[in-house]
């Protein structure tokens, strides 16, 4: 009422109201009258431009300071909270705007605590105590500042101001503790708050806004008057600048004010209505003034004064505080652009500073005195046990079932694990088994999920497979029972083939090793050859030499010795590999004649997808819609069984084989020798406990499930419930696979390896005494052939030479000196040095002989007559 006596004058703008509910009041008068209202407190988010066009917030609007609160719920991981909050628009708001946020991080508010607006203090009790009973310790409080701190006086009474609650106030807090400077009051509200996480709308530290602070304190002095500034009174001094400037302008551009008169409200007067609505006039200029609003682009006392697109101020940004002590220290900021931060947002805007990965907040001291982050939940007090729901199984009741007679109503191994894992929790649950089935068959644990998933059961316990399509519904914990499908099928004995000695190789390993063997023969006869008599003789002996040793190297019954050094160290490997080859061999034909006397005609997944015959499935298994949707395989070849008929379906043929998960394959092996499973496992997964999404339990629990695992718990209890059967030692995999090439390449490469360096060892000492060889047989071809034409000089002591030119020799000739003996090829070397040391002294002794002639006694007589005197 009173504002609309305001507006029977003529006013151009409204700067207020100071609450969201008269705000909406006031917004509809302004929309009709086109006058702009500047609101620096209603941060209601449904006051907006689209519902009231001519409404401007210049300040920040809930929905931003909701999405402070959730960036630190998930900050700290935490997955739930609850909410108290004013119920009233302003409240609801707020509530709807956290939900949102909380819901796209994965969080939620459990529980909603609305407060009646003018609550008394055994309102507030009764509301704090049903609060206490729920799960989530982290509340937050988004109240007026008129009753919020009665919420934390009631807390405090009933304890829940202690260790391990989180509580979270929004700006409310903190405007609260800024506008009383009382110091008597602000001692007792600070021992209330202690460990208090708290916002406060971020203003940057300015010489305008320190300029103000000091008048404003002056005159607050100077009027004996206790009290402080927050941040809405520099909103509220901005907003007043804010209307001034946009008038100032719409005047300076020639603008005329008018008003005029508005035929509805009019109208509305004529009704007799107590309000004198005919009084109100309507602002000509609003929209222009408007226009104008929008616009502005100021450095005000709270920063960059400017509307973003939805008319609310731009650039949201909050402190986080933390009451503790005898005050409240900031432990970061958050802004809408760069969320939490511990760095100033202008700052890290302007590039000054960048956040670093851990920056987000600094250490918050929380209820109780601690440093310690609460875990944010605890089991709810609320007397009721936790729905565990658990299949009753009619097969296979070691795993879990109905105990009719027992204190819990289930038991089994997966029973005895849950427990198990509870009681390493540090706090109690208490819990209450739901049995699932009619006893009859198998349940669909498919449907067990389902319900958890939909809140019908607050958890399932037993042999739950974690698959894809279950994780989207519910979480699970650590699987406690690796799992996997595997193929079961019928095997027959079977009598031995006659030529089963060649299937431990397969064609190619024995194409390869009998390829060796007359490599390596070859490579040793190559090498012997020339040294050793036992590889020498007629072609036909050499070839039957060359086969007989190969293949003795088998048996290591080699007669022949080697000699050479390369012949030994190519021995040496082959017989290695051979030692190697000939075990393996063996422990492979053992295998075959023997564990391998059961056949089957399924070898693998392959062969039976691309088959006809029908799979079984377990009822209740998930077999069924993964053979389907995963693997392709039609319904109509699909058989539902029991495992009591596992045995009987296919020994009848009425499948041909049976699909299902390892831990109940190994039991049912363990007491029906005549099955195999076949192949591998062709999917992997576990077992595990199905909790309802984000339970906190979950994740304890799973920690609880590796400590079993780690002290050897987990095994002794699988020992008490499945204990191995008579066939446990026989076993499971029918069908060992043949040795192939690539388990023995490396052994082949070694050998191949090397023979090839001693063959070209070999032949590069061979050649080199090929050439010399024939060196010193053109030598002494050359003496010859000089000692028999010209023994002496002639025409001026040249000697006559006719030596033919230096040529290569013949392959045939290589052939023959490689296939001759190395002993005989030295023999006639050293014959070659004798015949050449020879000849030279014969050649001395005639030029001697010449040379002496010419002093004979008699000097004048005629030189005697010579055979070579006619030359």
């Amino acid at each position: 009422v009173v504002g609309l006596q305001v507006m029977e004058k003529k006013v151009v703008a409204v700067v207020g109201p100071q609450s969201s509910g008269i705000g909406h009041v006031v917004s509809h008068v302004a929309d009709e009258l086109r006058i702009p209202l500047v609101s620096f407190a209603a941060t209601d988010p449904t006051l907006g431009s689209s519902q009231y066009p001519y409404f401007l917030r210049a300040t920040h609007s809930d929905f931003f300071q909701m999405a402070a609160v959730a960036d630190i719920i998930s900050h700290y991981a935490w997955r739930e909270a609850t909410l108290i909050y004013v119920d009233n628009d302003y409240g609801r708001a707020a509530l709807d705007a956290l939900g949102d946020h909380l819901q796209s991080m994965r969080s939620k508010v459990s529980y909603r605590a609305p407060l009646p607006p003018a609550a008394d203090r055994a309102a507030i009790t009764d509301l704090l105590l049903r609060v206490s009973m729920m799960e989530s310790r982290v509340i937050v409080v988004h109240a007026n500042p008129d009753s919020g701190l009665d919420i934390f006086a009631a807390a405090q009474s009933l304890g829940m101001m202690s260790s391990g609650y989180v509580w979270i106030a929004t700006e409310w807090l903190a405007a609260l503790l800024d506008s009383d400077s009382s110091p008597p009051r602000k001692t007792t509200a600070l021992a209330l708050l202690q460990g208090v996480v708290t916002l406060r709308q971020y203003t940057p530290d300015s010489d305008a806004k320190r300029s103000l602070m000091s008048r404003f304190a002056a005159r607050l002095q100077a009027h004996n008057t206790t009290g402080g500034i927050n941040a809405y009174v520099l909103f509220a001094y901005d907003a007043v600048w804010m209307a001034a400037r946009a008038i100032d302008q719409l005047l300076v551009d020639g603008s005329n004010v008018s008003f005029s008169d508005d035929a509805r409200l009019r109208a509305e007067n004529e009704t007799g209505s107590a309000l004198r609505l005919g009084a109100l006039k309507v602002f000509d200029q609003g929209e222009q003034l408007l226009s104008k609003m929008k616009t502005l682009n100021f450095t005000g006392v709270t920063g960059q004064v400017r509307f973003g697109d939805d008319r609310n101020l731009a650039d949201p940004a909050y402190e986080v505080l933390n009451v503790g002590g005898t005050g409240v220290r900031r432990v970061g900021y958050w802004s809408n652009r760069t969320r939490l931060s511990v760095t100033a947002p202008e700052q890290e805007q302007n590039g000054k500073k960048k956040k670093q990965q851990g920056e987000e907040l600094y250490s918050v001291i929380w209820p109780g005195e601690t440093a310690s982050t609460p875990r944010g939940w605890v089991f709810p007090n609320n007397g009721k046990a936790l729905r565990i729901g658990v299949p009753y199984r009619t097969t296979y009741k070691q795993f879990v079932s109905k105990d009719a007679g027992g204190p819990d109503g289930a038991s089994g191994y997966c029973i005895d694990v849950f427990k198990a894992a509870v009681a390493l929790l540090a706090y109690p649950v208490p819990v209450s088994y739901v049995v699932v089935g009619d006893g009859v068959k198998n349940p669909s644990y498919g449907e067990l999920v389902q319900r958890v998933a939909e809140g019908e059961l607050d958890a399932a316990v037993g042999d739950i497979s974690i698959v894809t399509n279950r994780t989207r519904v519910v979480d699970f914990t650590q699987p406690y029972v690796e799992s996997g499908l595997v193929i079961v099928t019928a095997v027959r004995e079977r009598a031995s083939s006659a030529w089963a000695f060649l299937k431990p190789f397969t064609g190619e390993m024995w194409a390869v090793t009998g390829g060796f063997f007359l490599f390596v023969g070859a490579v040793v006869w190559v090498l012997e050859h020339r040294s050793n008599t036992d590889f020498r003789g007629s072609p036909r002996k050499q070839l039957v030499t060359v086969f007989w040793f190969s293949f003795s190297t088998m048996f290591f019954a080699h007669r022949e010795n080697t000699v050479s050094t390369l012949g030994r160290l190519v021995l040496i490997i082959w017989l290695f590999v051979v030692l190697i080859i000939n075990s393996s061999y063996t422990a492979s034909l053992t295998s075959i004649l023997t564990v391998q006397q059961l056949s089957t005609g399924i070898q693998g997944l392959d062969g039976l997808i691309a088959s006809s015959d029908p799979i079984g499935f377990q009822v209740g298994s998930f077999a069924k819609s993964y053979l389907m949707q995963e693997l392709g395989v039609p319904e109509s070849r699909l058989r539902e069984l029991a495992i009591t008929d596992y045995a009987s379906s296919l020994q009848t043929g009425v499948v041909a084989a049976i699909v299902d998960e390892l831990p109940y394959v190994e039991l049912f092996l363990s007491t029906n020798c005549q099955f195999r499973t076949v192949g591998q496992e062709f999917t992997k997964s576990g077992w595990g406990f199905a909790f309802q999404r984000d339970s906190p339990l979950a994740v304890d629990l799973s920690t609880a499930i590796l400590t079993l695992s780690e002290n050897g718990d987990l095994q002794r209890i699988h020992d008490k419930w499945l204990s191995p059967g008579q066939c446990a030692s026989q076993g499971t995999d029918v069908g060992a696979d043949r040795l192939n090439l690539s388990s023995f390449w490396g052994l082949f490469l070694i050998c191949g390896v090397a023979c090839f360096i001693a063959l070209l060892i070999f032949f590069f000492r061979t050649l080199r005494q090929y050439f010399r060889y024939h060196g010193h047989a053109d030598i002494d071809d050359d003496d010859d052939s000089e000692n028999k034409a010209t023994p002496f000089p002639v025409d001026g002591g040249e000697r006559m030479s006719s030596r033919r030119p230096a040529r290569l020799a013949s392959i045939r000739d290589l052939m023959t000196f490689v296939d001759m003996k190395e002993a005989e090829v030295k023999r006639r070397k050293k014959m070659m040095n004798e015949d050449s040391s020879s000849c030279g002294r014969r050649l001395d002794m005639d030029s001697h002989s010449h040379r002496s002639m010419p002093t004979s006694a008699n000097a004048n007589a005629a030189p005697p007559s010579s055979s070579f005197s006619s030359v």
